[in-house]
């Protein structure tokens, strides 16, 4: 019988493969860490040679797991990091050794001259973004301008997954979610952009055809069934980006949910039936078609992270840490932190601080007010967000972030929409099997294999009277993060 999901996880850090069930749980796991390189300051690079070897090795690995499992395996399914982009010729070969990731900025310089010589609105409105250094269509073009001859030879532009899907079945395709922030795809229509191609100057041929996640790609390859020890006839699916997937994965599958992945930096998305216009919103495709509006704000666990190195000099554990915050009442006796320690996306110049110290704070009220000052400033971002939809009825915690207890309860508050945390937190590996549980007819739909493969520990309900408090102080804390602004710029000149 036919009953487990080989789910490939193309992680930025480490390639990793596992073996879930028909019911979500993951049975077997392993990875291989790959090197980052790092040719100059702000480029990040990585040889897709690698990932192949790392997925051979981890599939393997899997396999000797759990018994029987080779004869089991009903589907293969990848997921991976996004923007990595990797350009093969005819004969699919690579055309560069080592591909550009998302985190590379060397890309900035394209940037900027595609924004002081377009209008960005009407990119927006094709694609529901605006330019930024991470996306594949700027990577092309520094590859065009830099490296002529590696794209002169290069026949399709593939994404770290998609070239892991190419070594399991010699197909090229990339999927829907990858597309969506390739700053190449009309949104509205879901296909490639001649327009966008036109004016960024990527060569049309380059971009293979647009599938959908959950599509079969096609079956393994006779010599790589045989290496590992599959059957020839075990569907691959096209799979997704690994955040949309991770989307899917958590539960977020539906119009009016939301996500939030607490890690150094904060990432909400919320659903929606259409893409969120704005041109500070990013739009991405989720695994099972459903738009998200996302925001990356640069503060998240990174301000406790300095908190804990600031106070303690890194002598006190977190959960210490966030005993002294529970010590405190909401509201941190009326103490704002604003948590721009590195900048924001939109705001680089913006900085960090305490506002309302007095002699009646201690250590308690320093620290809930900086886990409270990181809801503040996704607050500030759900309105842009939402669109017009309100607010979304639940959001989903993962990261870790999710691990913190008064957090979720302060940002259930803040937000007056309750928190659930999934059972599994490798919500990528969870999201493929339930791709590969709606393609091989176990479920009806990936919204029908949510039901049965994702499972929450807990329900965070908002409190009044927190609700109550934070929605007295989020004026104050508005006026003070507009009022910092006109010093920006003096401290800079301060500091140079």
């Amino acid at each position: 019988m036919r009953d487990l999901f080989l789910a490939i996880d193309v992680g930025t850090g480490s390639l990793r493969s596992a073996l879930v069930d028909r019911n979500g749980r993951i049975l077997a796991f392993a990875h291989k860490e790959h090197e980052q390189i790092v040719p100059q300051f702000g480029w990040s690079e990585q040889r897709p040679a690698e990932w192949w070897a790392g997925t051979v090795e981890t599939i393997r690995k899997v396999l000797e797991k759990v018994d029987n499992a080779a004869a089991r395996v009903a589907a293969i399914c990848a997921c991976g990091q996004m923007h990595g982009t990797v350009l093969i010729d005819d004969d699919g070969r690579l055309t560069r050794d080592a591909a550009p990731l998302w985190n590379d900025k060397r890309t900035a310089p394209q940037v900027v001259a595609f924004g002081e010589s377009h209008d960005l609105r009407g990119g927006l409105e094709i694609t529901a973004n605006v330019p930024a250094t991470a996306w594949p269509a700027f990577k092309l073009q520094w590859v065009a301008q830099n490296e002529p001859e590696v794209l002169a030879r290069a026949a399709t532009v593939l994404m770290p997954k998609d070239w892991i899907n190419f070594c399991l079945t010699g197909e090229r395709a990339q999927d829907v979610t990858e597309a969506s922030l390739s700053y190449l795809m009309d949104w509205q229509r879901r296909e490639w952009s001649d327009e966008m191609c036109a004016l960024t100057g990527v060569r049309r041929s380059l971009l293979p055809p647009l599938r959908q996640p959950e599509e079969i790609l096609g079956t393994l390859l006779p010599e790589v069934a045989q290496m590992l020890g599959l059957s020839r006839d075990i569907p691959v699916l096209v799979g997704a980006g690994d955040y949309p997937m991770a989307l899917t994965g958590s539960g977020v599958v539906e119009a009016g949910m939301g996500s939030d992945v607490t890690g150094t930096s904060t990432i909400i998305t919320l659903l929606h039936d259409s893409a969120v216009v704005d041109p500070q919103i990013s739009n991405v495709l989720s695994a099972n078609g459903v738009w998200g509006a996302m925001t990356l704000l640069d503060a998240g666990g990174d301000a406790v992270r300095w908190a804990r190195r600031a106070f303690h000099e890194n002598q006190r554990s977190y959960a210490e840490v966030t005993e002294d915050a529970e010590k405190a009442a909401v509201g941190s006796k009326s103490l704002f932190f604003l948590p721009y320690l590195s900048g924001e996306r939109f705001q680089p110049k913006s900085r960090a601080q305490f506002f309302g110290l007095s002699a009646a704070h201690g250590l308690p009220e320093l620290h809930r007010a900086v886990l409270e000052g990181v809801a503040f400033s996704v607050r500030q971002t759900l309105d842009r967000l939402q669109g017009s939809n309100g607010r979304p009825d639940r959001i989903v915690a993962a990261s870790g972030g999710a691990k913190n207890a008064l957090w979720l309860r302060i940002k259930a508050s803040m937000y007056n929409v309750p928190y659930l945390v999934p059972e599994e937190l490798e919500c990528g590996v969870v999201g493929a099997a339930m791709l590969m549980s709606s393609a091989t007819g176990v479920t009806s739909s990936v919204n029908a294999a949510a039901k049965q493969m994702v499972r929450f520990t807990e329900e965070i309900l908002p409190d009044p009277e927190w609700v109550e408090k934070y929605d007295r102080m989020m004026p104050v804390y508005s006026r003070l993060y507009d009022g910092a602004k006109a010093f920006y710029d003096d401290l800079e000149a301060l500091e140079a």
